[in-house]
């Protein structure tokens, strides 16, 4: 029995020490593949931050045309994923935050509304990504407002350049 504590103490630790040499930063890249993503966002790259075991937290999105920027926050109220249109599987909701051009990004998605999320499909490089944009109006309310389809351009080392801008 001591040599199984011992055992296992010991690779708690040696997890433990691996654990933040294992969690990273990538920048995965995508080109819009409709005409109604082309005409939002044209393209973006993602930030995203792997974890220990393979999961994936969209930290950031970066413009391809724009050269702007939105962070996101993890999360957000099941109402926006019961919004969803009928036969939509993405599950990972993130909410766009307000600061800087993701207050730009949701009013180009959802206009009009109060808050907005992004609902995606899991990000997996070299995969197609799809988002829904989801609203919360002043009614209450929540809306869907917008399907983005995604093609894999890349991945890249480092962020792409954003312009300057005041918040």
């Amino acid at each position: 029995m001591r040599r199984f504590i011992a055992s296992a103490l010991a690779l708690a630790a040696v997890v433990s020490a691996a654990a933040p040499a294992q969690a990273d930063t990538r920048f995965l890249s995508y080109n819009a593949s409709d005409r109604i993503t082309q005409a939002l966002t044209k393209g973006v790259t993602l930030e995203v931050r792997r974890g220990l075991f393979g999961a994936v937290q969209v930290e950031k999105l970066y413009s391809t045309s724009a050269r702007g920027t939105a962070g996101f926050t993890r999360g957000g109220p099941d109402a926006a994923r019961r919004a969803l249109p009928p036969g939509a599987e993405e599950n990972d909701i993130y909410g766009v935050d307000q600061d800087g051009d993701g207050r730009g990004l949701a009013r180009a998605l959802c206009p009009g509304s109060d808050e907005v999320w992004l609902i995606m499909s899991r990000v997996r490089a070299p995969r197609p990504l799809t988002m829904q944009a989801v609203g919360r109006w002043s009614d209450g309310a929540y809306r869907h407002c917008v399907t983005l389809t995604y093609e894999w351009r890349g991945e890249w080392a480092t962020a792409p350049l954003t312009r300057n801008t005041p918040d």
